[in-house]
């Protein structure tokens, strides 16, 4: 049972239909039934009379008691004397034989009630001054605890579903809040900051209401803190962009008036509003992912192609790098997307692989076909032969501006929002992202999205390119 509900719901339940079961039962077996009180008011009569007709008519006049008693009460009556011989010389069954020795409870005790051959037990002396023994065999089916006049079945049924009905209220009382709470931490996980928990009733002030309350004002808190970040984020790249437009025109109205001798200057400043231009533009995209705006134009979308072509354009920056890039393509796989955003976001991880992956080695692009329960999807991995990432700082790499080691970072160029942008936007693809290091070195990244259609036609199978020094 992994349901709050049912386990609080069981629990109360079966601890109070046992509380009610168990109160009726011993107060039913605590007090003797009617019929047995009557008997035992009367044993003591029975075995007087039971005496004077066995001493007046012998075993007939005993005999024609014993018959009268049983056909006028329902009971069987056995007379025993002094050495427990059954005075009409039959053989009594073993429990009536037990009675009569005192090695049975009787039907006045809560034990010898509740067993299948109750019997009630009366020892006096007669007028001839000896010792009899009288025992009356009572029938199980109408005196027994379960029998037709034992435990009222129909009070029970009664207090058992009154209290199944009390139970469930209540069960759904407490655990109300909590189904709210945990659909409205799903959403607010998936990147649905207005998710709230709903505020409860105002007459209701205990525990789980207060949590619901502060579930509630932390959202509303996170959410404003995200959004105001979001809007400081476009704002100030906004803001920026005009000033840069500016300084560039400065820029080359500083070179067509200066000499050669400030051009390295020149050069300098040139290279760093470059830089800066191209930070502002990172902030913007990632700021539009953020706000699913560029997520909303989308068409098919041959991803060996778009791979093919990320890897030619990455081929000439791998140049410089000393290194290649080679396609592996397994499966022909189609997706439904955003051209635009699928190419940037695979192009920032060959281009982060590129910078890392020691000198002459190979960047592999693999793509193939994956199928699961949960669908089919494309399925690309990345793999790089540089030092990798620490495990701690795996989940962290695609945060943004997140940086292992800054000054490593610096000396790439890198500004910690291409991973970020690639997240973002195979996110917005319903697709995942994830980053490994492979076990002989280096780091792996792994582009889950889902297929436009299952089938795979396998005309790409085994095709194998390699990119390098701009040929494909």
């Amino acid at each position: 049972m992994k349901s709050l509900f049912v386990r609080i719901f069981l629990s109360f339940w079966v601890a109070l239909a046992l509380s009610v079961v168990l109160a009726i039962l011993v107060t039913i077996t605590s007090r003797p039934p009617g019929d047995i009180a009557a008997l035992q008011a009367e044993q003591s009569r029975m075995l007087n009379d039971a005496v004077q007709a066995h001493q007046a008519g012998g075993e007939q006049g005993l005999w024609r008691y014993l018959r009268s008693v049983h056909e006028s009460k329902g009971v069987r009556l056995y007379l025993f004397d002094a050495q427990n011989h059954d005075l009409l010389g039959r053989r009594p069954p073993e429990p009536v034989m037990e009675a009569a020795l005192g090695k049975r409870r009787t039907a006045d005790t809560l034990l010898g009630r509740v067993s299948p051959f109750p019997v009630l037990r009366e020892t006096a002396s007669g007028p001839d001054g000896l010792r009899y023994t009288l025992i009356i065999e009572l029938p199980p089916e109408r005196h027994g605890v379960f029998g037709p006049r034992g435990v009222p079945g129909l009070g029970i049924l009664i207090a058992i579903i009154s209290s199944g009905l009390v139970c469930y209220i209540l069960a759904r009382y407490l655990t109300a809040p909590v189904v709210r709470l945990r659909a409205a931490t799903q959403k607010l996980a998936s990147g649905d900051l207005s998710a709230r928990a709903g505020m409860p009733s105002p007459r209701r002030h205990d525990e789980i209401a207060e949590l619901v309350r502060d579930f509630d004002g932390m959202a509303e808190r996170i959410e404003n803190l995200v959004h105001s970040q979001k809007r400081l984020l476009t704002d100030i790249s906004h803001e920026l962009r005009s000033p840069l437009a500016r300084l560039s025109v400065a820029l080359e109205l500083a070179r067509q008036r200066s000499g050669t001798e400030a051009s390295s200057s020149l050069d300098r400043i040139e290279r760093e509003s470059s830089r800066l231009n191209e930070l502002i533009q990172h902030l913007l995209t990632v700021s539009r992912l953020d706000s699913s705006v560029e997520s909303q134009e989308t068409s098919t979308v041959d991803l060996e192609e778009l791979i093919r072509e990320v890897a030619r354009d990455a081929a000439f920056e791998a140049q410089s790098h000393g290194c290649r890039v080679e396609v592996v393509v397994l499966d022909h796989c189609e997706v439904t997307g955003n051209p635009s955003l699928l190419h940037s976001a695979i192009e920032n991880v060959v281009r982060n692989a590129i910078a890392y992956t020691q000198e002459g080695t190979v960047v592999e692009v693999r793509m193939e076909e994956e199928r699961s329960s949960h669908g089919s999807q494309a399925v690309i991995r990345v793999t790089d032969s540089g030092p990798g990432v620490p495990e701690a700082s795996l989940d962290k790499l695609f945060q943004p501006f997140y940086r292992i080691d800054d000054a490593r970072e610096r000396g790439t160029g890198g500004v910690g929002l291409g991973l970020a942008i690639t997240e973002r936007a195979v996110r917005l693809h319903r697709g995942t992202v994830r980053a490994f290091n492979r076990p002989g070195g280096g780091l792996v990244v792994e582009i889950r999205l889902p297929l436009k259609h299952a089938p795979s036609d396998g005309s790409a199978l085994g095709q194998t390119a390699n990119v390098a020094g701009g040929q494909s």
